[in-house]
């Protein structure tokens, strides 16, 4: 079977850039000068993405962004939101002026022709020498349409823009590792679908809504929803179409809070491990379904961001003669497991408790079925009921039934990924690595050995109550002693419930009844051997 893609061997790799006297650019001085095209710039990476180009490439002459209006917001005024929010506060200080850098294009990933006008397109097709195409859906419940239209069709339109593109050097593609998540082992490599991406393309211009979702499991197979299957989808129509530019693959694992920039612990969204563990945090979600035991590969968005601005400076630079994919993951160099971060997560939202928790924070993996429905049950539905009835009582309107249904929801879409384990390899991670002069390696470090779990864990775990939840991190004292009066609580209501328990089995069970007249006559022999105490 064909496979697309290009890795270098460490010790053999071919080198373009190979006599002393042609030196390279440091990845500073290639941005130098440069206009830069991203789309996916409202979301989570893309934010990031355009920071630390601005913060560490203060050169770049322009950033043009792809922003389409939304809740009656024009896309320059969703853009100055986004840059005047506190991930830019490090380079207002530094670059007054960077604002002015940054251009919103008007349009839309879904309409004909990317909704760009005929005069911004010009401007694209004449200056941009760099793109960055980070813009997707997420979800992983959506529908396989608009799924396709998403993934791939919007590849498909900015494959034929950049290829209008006069100067482009450089169309970085983010991808995801999950891409092939039907393969245990997942190489560098982009592998073809059992069906064409065109062919579906055009399938879904006459299917109708009710035929669509009816194929959709049999299209997508193994893999478990149409956000892995149409990324997978998009690789393999971006290598076939782009063969008049040059085309690299970033595929980030599971990508949660910063590392290290521009600060630990920022995030500002609820996808992936930051919605779990803040419901872990608020005692909300309490029994998943995992392997307590496989690897949670998670990877910090500034390694994914560094890494993803790194491949676009080999890229331009080197000109791989084929697509080069780059697995961007922790799993096989440092490795976190889901239970080592059970109990990281519960460590350090009992050390650094959200406000308002209604349970104490006790999150668990198994992989038991059975055991997981049932503590569902016990853990999740009937705690919500009697939560909700005590709202009710107080004259409140009852939110934690719905909630709970909200959250299983959400978190049985990550069954999956928290129950399997994969290989990435990881070849041209450690080869751009090494291409990188000393200065660009610190500057856009991504070497993930460099890692402390523990520490990112619970810069994690403060960023979500900080960036998130919009908490005051300058009174910790308030939640702590929230959390300890939750702890005692929690203590006497397990107490009386071992009692009433108890109580119920000596009263209906013989044989309760039976060891408890035992217990009795034991404790009665034993104070008898002590007349001093049972004189007195």
């Amino acid at each position: 079977m064909a496979v697309f893609g290009e890795h270098y061997d460490l010790e053999t790799s071919p080198k373009t850039v190979s006599t002393l006297s042609d030196v390279p650019p440091s990845i500073p001085e290639f941005y130098e000068g440069r206009t830069i095209f991203i789309t996916g710039a409202t979301g989570f990476m893309g934010k990031v993405l355009m920071e630390k180009l601005m913060r560490s490439c203060p050169k770049i002459k322009l950033i043009y962004v792809l922003i389409r209006p939304k809740k009656g917001q024009a896309p320059q005024e969703r853009l100055s939101d986004i840059l005047s929010s506190k991930l830019f506060d490090s380079i207002h200080e530094t670059q007054p002026d960077f604002m002015e850098r940054i251009i919103p294009i008007n349009g839309d990933i879904l309409s004909p022709e990317l909704g760009i006008s005929a005069e911004d397109e010009a401007k694209l097709i004449s200056e941009v020498s760099i793109v960055f195409h980070s813009a997707a859906t997420v979800k992983f419940d959506e529908a396989l349409r608009f799924s396709l239209q998403m993934n791939v069709l919007g590849v498909k339109k900015l494959i034929e823009l950049s290829k209008k593109m006069t100067n482009l050097d450089a169309f970085i593609h983010v991808s995801t590792a999950y891409a092939n998540c039907d393969r245990q082992d997942v190489t560098e490599c982009v592998y073809p679908p059992p069906v064409h991406p065109q062919k579906l393309l055009d399938a879904i211009e006459w299917m109708d809504d009710e035929m669509i979702t009816k194929l959709t499991p049999k299209l997508i197979g193994s893999r478990p929803n149409t956000y892995t299957y149409t990324k997978a989808l998009a690789e393999y129509l971006l290598v076939e179409e782009s063969k008049s530019f040059s085309v690299a693959i970033v595929r980030p694992s599971i990508v949660g809070a910063s590392w290290k920039e521009p600060m630990p612990g920022w995030v500002d969204n609820y996808n992936g491990p930051t919605g779990m563990l803040i419901a872990i945090g608020k005692g909300l979600l309490r029994v998943m379904k995992g392997n307590f035991y496989a690897t949670s590969d998670m990877i910090p968005v500034d390694v994914a961001v560094n890494t993803m601005i790194a491949v676009g400076w080999h890229t331009g630079v080197e000109k791989p003669s084929n697509t080069m994919v780059y697995n961007c993951t922790t799993g096989q160099i440092n490795r976190l497991t889901w239970g080592e971060l059970e109990r990281l997560s519960h460590e350090y939202l009992m050390k650094n408790p959200l406000e308002g928790a209604v349970r104490v924070p006790n999150p668990r993996f198994t992989r038991s079925s059975s055991w997981h429905n049932f503590k569902s049950v016990y853990e999740h539905q009937i705690p919500a009921y009697f939560l909700d009835t005590f709202r009710w009582l107080a004259g409140k309107k009852p939110i934690f039934v719905r909630l709970y249904d909200r959250l299983s929801k959400s978190v049985r879409s990550l069954d999956y990924f928290t129950s399997n384990e994969w290989k990435f390899h990881n070849d041209n991670m450690f080869m751009l690595q090494d291409k990188l002069n000393h200065d660009d390696q610190k500057l856009f470090d991504f070497d993930v050995k460099q890692i402390d779990w523990r520490q990112y864990i619970e810069h994690y775990c403060l960023g979500a109550k900080n960036h998130i939840l919009k908490e005051d991190m300058t009174n910790m004292d308030k939640p702590r002693a929230e959390m300890k009066r939750l702890q005692t609580w929690t203590r006497i209501i397990k107490l009386v419930g071992l009692v009433i328990l108890w109580r119920f089995l000596v009263s209906r069970v013989k044989i309760a009844r039976s060891i408890w007249h035992f217990i009795l006559q034991l404790v009665s022999k034993m104070i008898s051997k002590f007349p001093g105490i049972a004189k007195s």
